[in-house]
C-alpha cells in the first residue's frame, strides 16, 4: 500500500487495468478468465526470468559486477518481476520486469558493451521462441497420441503461450521508450547521452508508456509486429 500512497501514477495504472478488464469483458466468465491466465503464468515467468537474466549475465561477462551484487544473475522470477510489468502483461498482453541495473563505467567500452547488455534480452526472447517451437514440433513427432490427449492440449497450450509471451515481450521492450530496452539501443547507436533531451524523457518513461497503454498506441504499433514475428517463428517448424 505505501506503492500505491507514494505513486499516483501506480494507482492510474492499476484502475486502468481494471477498467480494461471490465470494458473487454475479460471478467464474464471468472472460471474461464482464470484457466486462461493459469495457462499463460509459467509463460510470463519463464519469458521476464530469463530476459533479465540475460541483462545481467551479459553485464557480469563483459566486466560489471553490479547485477551480481544485486543478486540478478539468477532465473528466479521473484528476483526479476516488477509488479506493474507483470500485472501489465497478465490484464492488458504486454509488460516488462524490474529493470537490471548498470554501471557502464565499469566497461571497457561503455557504449558497445552497453549495447551488447541491451540487446541481450530481447535476444534471449527470440531464441526462447524459436526453441518452444521446435519442442512443439518434437512433440508433434514423437509424441502425436499424447498431444492428442485433454492434458496434451493443455501442453499446447503452454507452449503457444510460451512463444507468444516471449515474443510480445521481445517487441514490447524494443518500443524506444525509458527504461525499455528500446531506447537503451537508442542511446547507445547514437550516443543519446550527449544530447540536452536524453535526460529529460528518460525521467518521463513511465508517464509516457502509461499514456502509450491507456489510449492502446502500443497495441495498435505492437499487435501486427508480433503477429508478423509469430508466424515466422512458427513457419519455421510447421
Amino acid at each position: 500500500m505505501r506503492l500505491l500512497r507514494n505513486n499516483p501514477l501506480a494507482v492510474v495504472f492499476l484502475l486502468f487495468m481494471a477498467y480494461q478488464s471490465i470494458t473487454n469483458g475479460q471478467m464474464s466468465d471468472p472460471m474461464s478468465w482464470l484457466m486462461r491466465k493459469l495457462i499463460i503464468f509459467p509463460a510470463i515467468l519463464i519469458g521476464l526470468s530469463f530476459h533479465e537474466f540475460a541483462h545481467a549475465y551479459a553485464a557480469v561477462r563483459l566486466g560489471d559486477p553490479t547485477p551480481k551484487i544485486q543478486k540478478r544473475v539468477t532465473l528466479n522470477p521473484i528476483a526479476h518481476i516488477d509488479i506493474f510489468g507483470f500485472l501489465a502483461l497478465i490484464f492488458i498482453g504486454f509488460g516488462w520486469g524490474k529493470p537490471v541495473e548498470v554501471n557502464p563505467n565499469n566497461f571497457k567500452n561503455i557504449r558497445r558493451d552497453s549495447l551488447i547488455v541491451d540487446v541481450a534480452g530481447v535476444t534471449v526472447n527470440f531464441i526462447l521462441a524459436i526453441i518452444f517451437a521446435g519442442i512443439l514440433r518434437l512433440l508433434f513427432i514423437f509424441q502425436y497420441d499424447f498431444m492428442n490427449t485433454d492434458l496434451g492440449e493443455i501442453v499446447i497450450q503452454m507452449i503457444f503461450a510460451i512463444i507468444s509471451i516471449n515474443i510480445v515481450l521481445m517487441v514490447f521492450n524494443l518500443l524506444p521508450i525509458p527504461p525499455l530496452d528500446g531506447f537503451g539501443i537508442l542511446t547507445e547507436i547514437f550516443n543519446l547521452r550527449e544530447k540536452e533531451f536524453y535526460y529529460k524523457i528518460y525521467d518521463k518513461g513511465f508517464v509516457i508508456l502509461l499514456i502509450l497503454l491507456i489510449f492502446n498506441i502500443t497495441g495498435v504499433v505492437l499487435v501486427p509486429a508480433v503477429n508478423f514475428i509469430y508466424n515466422i517463428v512458427i513457419g519455421i517448424f510447421f
